[in-house]
């Protein structure tokens, strides 16, 4: 392995690996322990795999498994927290009372306090709004960023699972009152799904964001363990109540698997490599997130970093997976051709 490279955060100064450490398996309370239970000892190895492999972001979230995943975290870095950045997130429901949750100024400003002392550490790396809050107004939202940001207890501040109008929108608010600017936006993304082509990834050429991508392997639907006709091993997430991502398309699916199957065999890797090796080389993508239950899985998401597809091997697995075009992009392909820009053709150049 030669290990993994760095990538701006969008357009600020911050490098990260290609490859994030995902920890959404630690700790296996409540709901999440349908993907998984990694406790301390175990936590400890994989990061350990992921520091020495060159990776220096870890994500975790206060909601994994109620906080547990954050005590995790800083129980392993204890020691050892400068050789790594942090990238937590606030807004899910943290406790049974009406503030518990949301982005409003009160939840927002607690909730970092509380990831702070779970974490313990005196600041986050990359404080990220972990999903829409359409009651706050976003006026309050950035300017309890910008509190968190100006005491030094957040250093950038990101957005995850926002639409494209909710994103402008948070840009344009920081804009105009000189507040944080978002500098990455969290989304899902794979072989599996492509939504995100529509209008966050035009938006982050755009904008100049980061993009850094959860559950990149479809929650292990893209592992070339799910074939058509076959049953998958006992215990995977698939036959959990776990029911991220939905899937619309059985048969688009059991068919992009085939041609990960086939270009994994061609070079001799696995199904999962392929499909995270395909995102790195996608348009705006900063970073892909890796998680696993195992360090045996671990091991083989880090070698993606140095798997490189052929041109036509990239065309196979974007033709089996492409998107249909909706309204207004197969209007804007038609009629639109001759005056699109970067962030346009970052959808509709393969139309074209």
């Amino acid at each position: 392995m030669t290990g993994v490279q760095y990538r701006a955060l969008g357009r600020s100064g911050l490098m990260v690996s290609v490859l994030t450490m995902g920890t959404m398996t630690f700790g296996g309370k409540g709901g999440f322990a349908a993907v998984g239970s990694t406790d301390v000892p175990e936590a400890r190895r994989q990061v350990d795999m992921c520091l020495d492999h060159g990776i220096n972001l870890i994500d975790t979230a206060d909601v994994y498994s109620e906080g547990v995943s954050e005590e995790i975290v800083g129980e392993v870095l204890n020691g050892r927290r400068d050789q790594v950045l942090v990238a937590t997130k606030v807004r899910m429901s943290m406790g049974p009372g009406p503030n518990d949750a949301g982005l409003s100024r009160h939840h927002v400003i607690a909730g970092c306090e509380a990831s702070l002392r779970r974490l313990g550490t005196d600041h986050i790396d990359l404080y990220q709004v972990h999903e829409w809050d359409g009651v706050t107004p976003l006026e309050e939202t950035l300017e309890a960023l910008d509190l968190l940001v100006s005491s030094g207890k957040v250093r950038y501040v990101g957005a995850s699972n926002y639409t494209g109008w909710q994103l402008l929108k948070a840009l344009g608010v920081a804009d105009v009152n000189r507040l944080p600017r978002f500098v990455s936006e969290q989304i899902y993304y794979s072989l599996q799904a492509r939504d995100a082509e529509y209008e966050l990834l035009p938006a982050a050429v755009d904008q100049g964001l980061g993009v850094l991508v959860w559950s990149p392997l479809a929650g292990g639907l893209l592992s070339g363990k799910y074939r058509r006709g076959a049953t998958p091993a006992a215990g995977a997430r698939q036959l959990t109540d776990w029911d991220e991502p939905p899937v619309y398309d059985q048969e688009k699916l059991y068919n992009t698997v085939d041609v990960l199957v086939e270009v994994g065999e061609a070079h001799g890797v696995s199904a999962a490599q392929v499909a995270l090796a395909w995102l790195l080389g996608r348009p705006a993508v900063t970073s892909v997130i890796v998680g696993a239950r195992t360090t045996e899985q671990l091991t083989d998401n880090l070698a993606a970093a140095d798997l490189v597809l052929s041109i036509e091997e990239r065309r196979r697995l974007d033709e089996v997976s492409a998107v249909p075009l909706l309204y207004p992009y197969w209007h804007q392909a038609k009629t639109a051709r001759d005056r699109l820009s970067p962030a346009d053709l970052t959808l509709l150049g393969p139309y074209l």
